[in-house]
């Protein structure tokens, strides 16, 4: 950053002029604390060097397997691609959609839009539709969950280890180091300051509000989440046939099953992401909903809080779903032993994408918006 700039905080509207930034020196919002921008030193070629090695890792972790599960002299083994089409011969096609779209297409895209941006600026041209292109990465980046997906697939096979021999295969680890280096570049990727960078030194352009459309459009998805949790948690999430016995389980029956086992560590993750998180997010954001529908102006700050908590905690709710998806794509033995999804996987993905959703919908400057009519908000600080 070569000159102070004025930017507007997304979150509670307000002006602030940012003065130049040294490495890693980061500008905060005076008013609700977010972090408006950080400054990294040549983030740029980091970017294309991380985003470059992501993309390596995740085309190597297509062609070989993945992981492989024998049991009574039958065996299993999946790469990636196949475990999609699986669940598709299962009748479980959305899932299958879900799952490649997050922990596969939307990762590659991001990674791809990242390098068709800085790529050509590194050599001294502008890419076409950088703006537009910029703008839809960033409401994208919530939807890639390749870490989460990896975290789904170690609890599966902490869930099987007793139940079979588990093989790793180079896919497993290809697309292991794909996650790590991914969540690296991420880090480097910094909204504001690639809006320097592509946009002509044009600063993101500000939505007006609509007070009326984002709560009206919240309080649908929430009590569309409220409708699908009642199910997701009382239907059985997957159903486990051995020897011709089905075995269904829901979510806390699940959650129960690793407590025996002895997993308490994974039982209290998957209890905390798939029971708490959820119920937690629809309540907070009913309350935050509520707050604004009725123009209440007090806990400015502990609202903005449990907002961004909402906005974090959310997507990792996914993980049960995920876990389902990877144990139903791998045990697949005939009579001997299969296990199939149940009809709460879908309701329980759909309350995640309902409440992930409800939050992008509310519009957090409604919080601070009568606090800005009192202010005017017209000096920057």
């Amino acid at each position: 950053m070569s000159k102070p700039t004025i930017i507007m905080c997304h979150e509670c509207h307000y002006k602030v002029k940012l003065p130049e930034l040294s490495h890693k020196q980061a500008a905060m919002c005076p008013r609700c604390g977010l972090q408006l921008t950080v400054y990294h030193h040549n983030a740029s070629q980091k970017i294309i060097a991380l985003a470059a090695t992501s993309l390596i890792f995740l085309f190597a972790s297509l062609p070989f397997e993945f992981l492989s599960f024998s049991s009574s002299g039958q065996s299993q083994s999946i790469d990636i691609i196949s475990s999609f089409w699986i669940l598709v011969e299962k009748n479980y096609g959305l899932l299958a959609l879900v799952e490649a779209i997050a922990v596969l297409i939307l990762p590659a895209f991001v990674l791809i839009s990242l390098l068709y941006l800085l790529v050509p600026l590194s050599l001294g041209f502008r890419p076409k539709n950088a703006k537009w292109l910029l703008a839809l990465l960033f409401r994208l980046l919530p939807w890639t969950m390749a870490e989460i997906f990896m975290i789904g697939v170690l609890v599966s096979l902490i869930k099987i280890m007793s139940m079979a021999d588990i093989g790793i295969g180079l896919s497993f680890y290809a697309y292991l180091l794909f996650t790590l280096f991914m969540t690296i570049t991420l880090l480097y990727v910094d909204k504001y300051q690639l809006q320097q960078l592509l946009i002509n030194n044009i600063v993101e352009e500000h939505t007006p509000i609509d007070r009326n459309h984002s709560i009206q459009t919240t309080w649908a998805l929430l009590f569309t989440s409220i409708l699908l949790y009642v199910p997701a948690n009382i239907l059985p999430i997957m159903h486990t046939n051995v020897l011709g016995t089905d075995e269904p389980n829901t979510i806390l029956g699940g959650v129960i099953i690793l407590w025996k086992m002895g997993s308490y560590p994974i039982a209290i993750i998957i209890f905390i992401a798939s029971v708490c998180i959820p119920a937690a997010k629809i309540i907070i954001l009913c309350w935050l909903n509520y707050s604004v529908q009725t123009k209440q102006q007090h806990a400015l700050r502990e609202r903005i809080f449990w907002y961004r908590f909402t906005e974090f905690v959310g997507r990792w709710s996914m993980i049960d779903v995920f876990v389902v998806a990877v144990l139903v794509s791998l045990i697949q033995l005939g009579n001997i032993m299969n296990i199939l999804p149940g009809h709460a996987a879908l309701a329980f993905c759909g309350v995640v994408i309902c409440t992930m959703l409800a939050a992008m919908s509310f519009d957090s400057r409604l919080i601070w918006y009568k606090t800005q009519k009192l202010q005017g908000n017209e000096k920057p600080i």
